[in-house]
């Protein structure tokens, strides 16, 4: 392990059709010092079935859950009990990094303790919808991070030295936020980077708004929102906990307003209708 070690971390459920393409793209990363830490939730031997597809490296590290299902965030904090590298980032088994998302962020942990980044929001066939945050480098203090980065939490790449969380597994949805506000708890700021370096494939349920969905979705932000004002997160940024709140509580009217869009506009994303509803609010 070097001073600048990755450790990447993957839970697996029924992950077949689509973590050979996940971990082709850590392996093609520029930066060439991370570990890819896979961690089996269905029962499969992830080693040998990337090994049948030609991918093998001593990099890659596999590990068990011990579970059917038992859930990613179970399996991450898993792995984040393991983990001796100074440096971690988050990656599904569905999305991929751009080739220079590890190397980009490494230099960025040199002056800031969390790094985040822009997404390209894909299909399952990797056809790109649109981008989410894209803009300049820049830092962003914990308050303003959800005014920029109003999808997905999965981007972080974090020193974890100076700061870090784990998941909580009793909450249903909107556990990416939940982790990035325990980072925050040490990490007042943190580097946003503007280019898209991580592809996000929005699962099928989201994007058809299927039964359910929403009201899941309502649920855990509603939680959230009750957990921020009653001061369940403590943050280093004193401004942080009413920034995020403020976010939600939009978040939660265009939750809301979506499900009508959809019927109107098939295919349209949730993001579609959240960033005009940010940028009216003048963020």
């Amino acid at each position: 392990m070097g001073n600048q070690t990755v450790a990447v971390i993957t839970p697996a459920f029924r992950a077949q059709d689509t973590i050979a393409a996940t971990v082709r793209s850590v392996l093609s990363q520029t930066h060439a010092d991370f570990e890819h830490h896979i961690i089996s939730d269905d029962g499969v031997d992830y080693g040998k079935f990337l090994a049948d597809n030609g991918l093998s490296d001593p990099r890659l590290r596999f590990h068990s859950s011990g579970k059917v299902g038992g859930g990613s965030t179970r399996a991450r904090n898993m792995v984040l009990d393991l983990l001796d590298t100074p440096y971690a980032a988050l990656l599904d088994a569905d999305d991929r990094f751009k080739p220079r998302k590890l190397e980009l962020a490494v230099a960025a942990l040199e002056h800031q303790p969390v790094v985040a980044t822009s997404l390209d929001v894909m299909r399952a066939d990797f056809t790109s919808l649109r981008t989410v945050g894209q803009g300049p480098d820049r830092v962003l203090k914990a308050s303003g991070h959800k005014w920029v980065s109003l999808s997905m939490d999965t981007m972080v790449v974090w020193d974890r030295r100076r700061a870090d969380s784990r998941y909580d597994p009793d909450l249903p949805n909107m556990t990416d936020l939940d982790f990035l506000m325990g980072l925050y708890r040490t990490a007042a700021t943190e580097m946003y980077l503007g280019t898209p370096l991580h592809d996000y494939v929005k699962i099928s349920s989201s994007m058809s708004n299927a039964s359910g969905f929403t009201e899941r979705m309502i649920h855990s932000k509603t939680l959230l929102l009750a957990r921020l004002e009653s001061g369940f997160y403590p943050m280093a940024d004193p401004a942080a906990a009413e920034g995020i709140a403020q976010f939600l509580r939009l978040s939660l009217e265009a939750e809301k307003l979506y499900p009508q869009v959809l019927a109107e506009k098939p295919g349209a994303l949730f993001e579609d209708t959240i960033e005009p509803m940010i940028r009216a609010a003048g963020h």
